[in-house]
């Protein structure tokens, strides 16, 4: 009995030695064994190492609550401390927040681009996960939620555009025990603004498939009772998503793992585990056009495989090579359209503003290069300053997917009938791009 008080103790003195308040100051520094805990207990910013051996150390942050450290966030993901005793994480002269080692090597820092000189700055950790310097008067000159690396935290913003060009991407972890940058990222499409990609360097690796109109999705947690929603929010010159849960909800987070995949995951606390809500990709032939063109993913079935698009069959033996047309198109008037229903839609498809359904449908009857059509009423959701969303592929048809729970209508050109009598529309299409990124029309003449 006596050994075991003293244990417990030895321990409680060692833990009251190490400074656990959430903010950090000119006059406090932040030490190895030190740690800064969020007002509510909820995440905690200190020194880790990612394997057993102590010889590399990183500044993250992560949740203090969970008995598995599960890292949110790392500072010096590419230059870690290599000797520990000298390392300390302070605020400048200048008010910017810097990680240093023997000799006063910097590791690395976050800028102060606001003020001038002056001192007086914090460093506090919110309850959020999100790490903030400011100003005496509390004017955000920093902050970590602007500088992610492989997870998005409830609250979080990733810009996908910003002025029309992808602005911000989460990175994923080199290893389970390497965080530093690894392969694959996610970000906004650079060619369009109603989709995402998980890229293997400059590669795309997966993609979610063409935004479909909702401003907000929302996943129940029957469970837990919860509620997590995504949002994408436009403001003009940058689109940008979000995700949030309902109040008392678990801690959930989004992250891109080593191997490419992405997960939303939410806190078991009756398994003491993450429970993963979904992942993509979840099979091999989620990958981005793993199935070739004209081929699909049907990740409807218990063993999801690749599959031909009706009306085509495979391109030899190996069906990842892709699929080709039975009966070749004649660019006839009367060619039919045929209802995929529950698809994620192929990529590399040009947007037309404010048409109706049938405008749709014979903005791609009107051209013999179109292979498909989707369409979706906006009248709700005004991202785009548009009522309506029209998307028209040319030639090949890449990446697509049946779905589970979700997905669209995708209207597949199939030829006329045979035998059946159509007066050939000879058509020479002139095809303007306005906006590459948003704006398409077309210039249509019929000659009979």
């Amino acid at each position: 009995m006596g050994t075991a008080f003293a244990t417990v103790f030895v321990l409680v003195f060692l833990i009251s030695l190490c400074k656990s308040d959430d903010q950090l100051t000119p006059a406090k520094p932040l030490h190895p064994g030190d740690m800064l805990i969020s007002d509510g207990g909820v995440f905690a910013l200190g020194f880790f190492s990612p394997t057993k051996s102590n010889a590399t150390l990183y500044v993250g942050i992560w949740y203090h609550k969970i008995p598995n450290r599960t890292v949110v966030w790392v500072a010096n993901r590419d230059n870690p401390i290599t000797a520990p005793s000298s390392a300390m994480l302070f605020i400048s002269n200048s008010s910017d927040l810097v990680l240093s080692e023997s000799g006063g090597r910097t590791l690395w820092e976050a800028r102060n681009n606001i003020t001038t000189g002056g001192s007086g700055a914090t460093v506090v950790l919110l309850n959020s996960g999100n790490l903030v310097l400011r100003s005496p008067n509390h004017t955000i000159l920093w902050q970590s939620f602007d500088h992610l690396t492989d997870t998005i935290l409830p609250g979080m913003k990733l810009l996908l555009k910003y002025n029309g060009q992808v602005a911000q991407r989460i990175v994923s972890w080199k290893g389970p025990d390497d965080p530093s940058t690894g392969n694959f990222s996610l970000s906004g499409d650079p060619n369009s603004d109603f989709q995402v990609l998980v890229w293997n360097g400059t590669s795309p690796y997966w993609r979610s498939g063409a935004w479909n109109g909702a401003l907000v999705s929302a996943m129940f947690q029957s469970n837990t009772s919860s509620v997590t929603y995504q949002t994408i929010i436009n403001k003009g010159n940058e689109i940008y998503m979000m995700y949030s849960v309902s109040d008392d909800s678990p801690s959930m987070r989004l992250m891109l793992d080593y191997t490419g995949t992405i997960k939303m995951l939410i806190w078991n606390s009756n398994l003491f585990a993450w429970s993963v809500l979904f992942s993509n990709p979840s099979y091999t032939c989620e990958r981005y056009a793993s199935c070739g063109p004209f081929g699909y993913c049907d990740a409807a079935e218990a063993f999801p495989t690749c599959k031909c698009l009706d009306g085509f069959k495979p391109d030899g033996l190996n069906i990842s090579r892709g699929c080709v047309r039975k009966e070749q198109m004649k660019c006839s008037y009367g060619d039919s359209f045929l209802t995929l229903p529950g698809m994620k839609t192929p990529d590399k498809f040009l947007y037309i503003r404010n048409r109706s359904l049938d405008e749709c449908m014979e903005e791609c009857r009107h051209n013999c290069s179109c292979t498909a059509y989707a369409y979706a009423n906006l009248r709700t959701a005004s991202m785009m300053g548009a009522t309506s969303r029209c998307l028209v592929w040319m030639g090949e048809l890449l990446d697509l997917a049946k779905v589970t729970g979700g997905g669209e209508n995708l209207y597949l050109r199939l030829p006329s009938p045979t035998g059946t009598f159509y007066h050939s529309l000879p058509i020479i299409c002139l095809y303007i791009v306005i906006n590459a990124h948003t704006y398409s029309t077309y210039a249509l003449l019929s000659i009979n």
